[in-house]
């Protein structure tokens, strides 16, 4: 028998529980925000939020409608050559972004981060510390709190640039060039000296 005030599972229940993980999210950072926690917004039991999306990070890809989840790409950088984690980023985000499909809900949140908060919040959950914070942490590299934003800078200030501004020439540079021209300066933020002693 259901507990009192508790959802049963059924129809609007996963809605449900989407809405509260976005909300948490948002509030509380990918990492303040608990499966307990968003069950409770979502008046469920937390074995029903597992029932439906089996870890907090496939949660957090179906929240924010990735197209991808991000612990795919740091398993596949970090099982590579470190020295070339800068270009297997951008390679990715490039990737997706040349996909338009795949980046409807990538460009839907930049656009938004620039004037709503949540959605700012959203974006720097997802490139810090659902991507390049757990790629900056497997590689074992001092200031590792700090290259997460770095990369994040030089990502987002592409995917703006390229995608949403469509500055030229770098709109309509190939891939491969972007590539060479990027990822010296993300592979740097990534594991090179910051200059910081």
């Amino acid at each position: 028998m259901a507990r009192t005030g508790r959802r049963p599972a059924g129809s609007g229940t996963r809605d449900a529980i989407l809405a509260a993980a976005r909300a948490a999210f948002a509030e509380h950072g990918y990492e303040g925000a608990t499966i307990r926690g968003i069950a409770e917004r979502a008046a469920v039991d937390p074995a029903l939020v597992l029932h439906y999306f089996k870890s907090k990070q496939r949660m957090f890809v179906a929240a924010m409608e990735f197209p991808f989840d991000p612990s795919e790409i740091v398993e596949r950088v970090l099982s590579g050559d470190p020295e070339r984690a800068g270009e297997q980023l951008i390679r990715f985000f490039l990737s997706v972004w040349d996909d338009e499909q795949a980046r409807a809900p990538l460009f839907a949140m930049i656009r938004s981060a620039v004037s709503h908060e949540e959605a700012a919040e959203m974006l720097r959950q997802f490139i810090t510390e659902a991507l390049v914070a757990r790629v900056a942490s497997g590689l074992h590299v001092p200031h590792a709190s700090l290259r997460p934003p770095l990369v994040g800078s030089q990502i987002v200030g592409l995917i703006f640039m390229r995608y949403i501004v469509k500055l030229e020439p770098l709109a309509s540079l190939p891939a491969d060039d972007v590539v060479a021209a990027i990822a010296p300066s993300v592979q740097r933020y990534l594991t090179g000296d910051l200059g910081l002693g």
